[in-house]
């Protein structure tokens, strides 16, 4: 069978970049074409390992861009005509690609497999400024509620109708939670389906670090919640003084979480690690007792998560989002309310005081993960879809 998948990235840069990578490997592993569309963007400057691509920028023209891209256009007809696939796969689109490469897909079998939100919402999160989550459909409250400027949210909004207008260019569309799923049909978009993200499968991690230690893997912004795992690490150091936090990631709030750590005389507690890539995290965490996800916004799978209890690691997890499917409270980990920093202190001190509990609760996470989220499983399930749209 010939696949094209369809990214806006090529670049390993992130969880929906390096899924495609590996569905790809999947895919060619198992004897099928598959290749992958993207624009020549580069985020963090890493080099693309995409087959095909057109222009795309991280410039200030990027807001023009996603909204109609002609390039994409006319390199994708150029795709489809010379590698006549049987099947196109679709991720991201909307923050490169644009909805001018839809109108392509109508007489060719076509899977929207939708990541996060930024197809009901021009910042993908569907969180508004004060860290509630919008219930109210794209247009003019994005405006009102100062989401988006108005130099900005025309283009967008015109982007948005023409995504409205060839929704219909998707055979099928697949969430990749439950919780996805449940916004999406709020807001009008239908997927019928539900497979959760895949991910490598990894080697049993070694026994725990000597030093009770925690970590945290992801963009340093504030939806991220990373300011309320320091806050509570202040107590948590107070109980357990040897604790150490590991923190993994950029982001624009770095410096300020550099000084709210130098605020707390936490400096000797918490190391900031900068960009890790996927290797080096696993080598780096190996030890690790805990790891915490502390989102402040609906995650709407929560990758880090299903990382951490591949490698054996038990999670604590606000309850927000798809991360209340992935992490089976006080089983796999905890669940806390994503705003209460006491509770995330003490479920820190209740693992780091209790190293029978943190290997018990990572090899029940690590039974779950090898069962629900393996590469081969996310492939075979995508297969059987590709085969089902080829016959409808």
């Amino acid at each position: 069978m010939k696949v094209l998948l369809v990214n806006d990235y090529g670049t390993p840069t992130g969880g929906a970049e390096l899924i495609m990578l590996s569905l790809r490997q999947q895919l060619r592993k198992l004897g099928h074409d598959a290749r992958l569309f993207a624009s020549s963007a580069r985020p963090l400057n890493k080099a693309s390992k995409a087959d095909y691509e057109c222009l795309g920028t991280t410039s200030k023209f990027r807001t023009l861009l996603q909204s109609a891209n002609p390039w994409a256009f006319h390199r994708f007809s150029q795709v489809l005509s010379k590698f006549n696939p049987d099947v196109v796969h679709v991720r991201i689109f909307l923050t490169q690609l644009s909805p001018t490469i839809l109108p392509l897909l109508i007489n060719i079998p076509t899977i929207y497999h939708v990541a996060w939100y930024r197809s009901i919402c021009p910042l993908g999160t569907k969180r508004l400024s004060n860290g509630e989550m919008c219930q109210d459909s794209v247009g003019v409250t994005c405006y009102k509620n100062k989401c988006l400027p108005v130099h900005d949210w025309l283009p967008i909004t015109f982007q948005m109708k023409l995504w409205k207008d060839w929704q219909h260019a998707f055979n099928l569309i697949v969430a990749n939670s439950h919780f996805v799923k449940k916004q999406l049909a709020i807001q009008g978009v239908n997927a019928t389906e539900v497979v959760w993200n895949g991910i490598p499968s990894r080697q049993m991690c070694p026994d725990l670090s000597p030093y009770p230690t925690v970590v945290f893997a992801g963009r340093l912004v504030r939806e991220k919640g990373v300011n309320i795992l320091i806050k509570a690490f202040c107590d948590v150091v107070r109980q357990i003084s040897e604790a150490k936090l590991l923190i993994a990631g950029e982001g624009s709030e770095k410096n300020d979480l550099l000084a709210l750590t130098s605020d707390l005389e936490l400096q000797d507690s918490i190391t900031f690690l900068g960009h890790l890539s996927r290797e080096e995290m696993e080598h780096v965490f190996k030890g690790a007792w805990v790891q915490v996800v502390p989102s402040q916004w609906q995650e709407p799978f929560g990758l880090v998560a299903a990382e951490a209890m591949m490698r054996g690691k038990p999670v604590i997890a606000s309850n927000l989002g798809g991360l209340t499917e992935i992490v089976h409270n006080h089983k796999t980990g905890f669940l806390f309310k994503h705003d209460d920093i006491q509770e995330l202190t003490s479920l820190i001190i209740k693992i780091l005081s209790n190293s029978n509990l943190a290997r018990n609760m990572g090899k029940a996470g690590r039974e779950f993960a090898l069962a629900n989220f393996s590469e081969e499983c996310f492939a075979q399930k995508f297969l059987d879809f590709y085969q089902r749209i080829q016959f409808d």
